[in-house]
């Protein structure tokens, strides 16, 4: 079998996504998915990955995994190469699965267990949907109209006991949420005033006497802060008990992490941002985090998330895939964390699940009373809808052999 062509696929309304498609001379297609400048990566991918893929035996997957991964530009960052190599890394297993007529997570080793517990990322319908910037509320205006029942981030702003006990009604034991970002932006990150503290933290107190422990909380600081101002969040943070604080400050400084976590006495979960196992080994061995987040359309694809949770699990340390991003990535996060037998938590947004996800692909990971289930079908287990392709505002481009 010989990859034939190259295709990526984009659609105007949802401009940080991009799906790949790699053809075969059987037949097969595999299906992979990259988020964010999604415009450089497919450019990336026709003109530096094409030419090497094309022609090539799409089951040697190490191999390219290895090469594409450790090219000259790109390598050990979340860079628009390493995207894209992790794309083509999904697309390659999903194909390997199609021609062995197993699902990924059986090619893997097979499940860990049955089911895996879900925590809802508190996103609402519309973020990360266009370009680079995020809906964002802020406490200081009035609460907009709901865009329905799942307006969960909205809601964690304006409505946070009313969202704590839907999640709880639904299942969920877990929750994840950032009101402290709004107020990053007043000085950069190096520091945040007392009042602005007190007022970050009312939908974690509101939470918690609504609800009590019912739930648990994550505290998501997006890299947003230096290391003075993320300690000073932590001390007001702490007496709320949270999941975890994730990402507190630029994962750029691993050392300042490590601090951080010493100093604030709080478990850290990171990173998203991190790829390839040289960031993540460096992350372990300086003792900088207690929860290891990784995301597959990041960090390397399938083949470098696997390696990623095994060097975790040596450390004796969790790991839970992230996705707030798009359902290929969240499908392929799936088959990992059904796999690894030390993954904790799968990353869902329930907003996203409920509406726009099903417009893209025809099956999705079965969410259930808040825990995940393993995909059944080969490969993912998925495929994008026929109808997204015959789209009249579609972008497909295709490079054959």
């Amino acid at each position: 079998m010989k990859v034939t062509a190259l295709e990526t696929v984009q659609v105007p309304d949802r401009r940080n996504l991009l799906w790949v498609r790699v053809h075969t001379d059987e037949g097969l297609i595999g299906l992979g998915e990259s988020f964010r400048g999604a415009d450089t990566v497919a450019a990336y991918l026709h003109d530096q990955v094409a030419p090497y893929l094309l022609g090539a035996d799409p089951l040697a997957i190490e191999r390219h995994s290895r090469h594409l991964l450790q090219n000259y530009l790109g390598y050990g960052s979340t860079s628009a190469e390493v995207r894209a190599a992790s794309a083509i890394d999904i697309a390659l297993w999903d194909l390997f699965g199609k021609v062995t007529g197993q699902p990924i997570h059986q090619l893997l080793g097979g499940l860990s267990r049955e089911k895996i517990r879900a925590y809802n990322t508190c996103a609402g319908y519309s973020y990360n949907a266009k370009g680079a910037t995020r809906t964002e509320y802020v406490p200081w205006e009035p609460a907009p109209t709901p865009n329905g029942p799942y307006d969960d981030q909205m809601n964690f702003v304006h409505r946070p006991e009313e969202l704590a006990q839907s999640l709880i009604e639904e299942g969920f034991q877990a929750m994840k949420i950032w009101p402290v970002d709004p107020f990053a932006a007043r000085t950069g990150g190096i520091d945040i005033a007392a009042a602005d503290l007190k007022v970050a933290m009312e939908p974690f107190d509101r939470i918690r006497k609504a609800v009590g422990d019912k739930i648990e909380v994550a505290a998501e600081l997006h890299s947003m802060w230096g290391l003075t101002a993320a300690l000073k969040i932590a001390r007001a943070l702490k007496q709320y008990e949270p999941l975890w604080s994730e990402d507190p400050i630029k994962m750029d400084a691993i050392p300042a992490l490590a601090e951080y976590r010493r100093l604030s006495c709080l478990p850290v979960c990171a990173s998203e941002t991190l790829a390839t196992r040289t960031q993540f080994r460096d992350l372990l061995v300086q003792e900088a985090a207690d929860i290891v987040m990784l995301d597959i359309g990041w960090c390397g694809g399938i083949s470098e998330a696997r390696k990623i949770g095994a060097m975790a699990e040596a450390f004796s340390k969790p790991i839970t895939p992230h996705d707030c991003t798009g359902p290929v990535v969240l499908t392929a996060s799936v088959h990992i964390a059904m796999h690894l037998p030390n993954a904790i938590f799968q990353e869902v947004v329930r907003a996203y699940l409920a509406t726009w996800y099903k417009d893209l692909v025809t099956v999705l990971p079965k969410l259930e009373k808040g825990f995940v289930y393993p995909m059944t079908g080969p490969g993912l287990g998925t495929e994008l809808q026929p109808d997204l392709l015959k789209r009249k505002d579609v972008i497909i481009r295709v490079t054959k052999v």
